[in-house]
């Protein structure tokens, strides 16, 4: 701020020099603005097209979507599908069947063993009173 004197000699303000200084900033202020503005502006056109194609990949993935799950090979498939699981729970069981007559087999065989080696214990005994 400079201070200048008028004719009478008070000191007044210059108020030229700092209305410049506003001027001048809003200038600047100005410049910024129409900046922001215009990388706004870019944004949101870009924004649109990103939306746009958003929208259109989702309207073509609902169309293949429903086009697919009512294809005739879509339909046999499921078919296909449904049969190979029926046959794994019927390949379960079987196997869940041999499991139990498996272990049942191996308790026998290992009752035999026991029954086989009580008796040898037996004769052996029965042959070594008779000597």
């Amino acid at each position: 701020m400079v201070l200048k004197y008028n004719e009478r000699g008070h000191p007044y303000e210059d108020m030229d020099e700092e209305n410049k200084k506003l001027q001048d900033r809003v200038k600047e202020l100005n410049k910024s603005l129409s900046i922001a503005l215009e990388i706004n502006d870019k944004y949101q056109r870009e924004n649109k097209k990103l939306k746009d194609n958003v929208r259109e990949a989702e309207g073509e993935t609902s169309i293949v979507k429903a086009v697919g799950i009512n294809s005739p090979e879509m339909r046999e498939s499921q078919t296909r599908i449904k049969e190979l699981e029926d046959k794994c729970r019927e390949a379960g069981r079987a196997m869940i069947e041999l499991n139990v007559k498996y272990e049942t087999a191996l308790a026998d065989l290992a009752r035999a063993k026991e029954d086989h080696q009580y008796d040898n214990l037996v004769h052996k005994k029965e042959l070594n009173e008779r000597r």
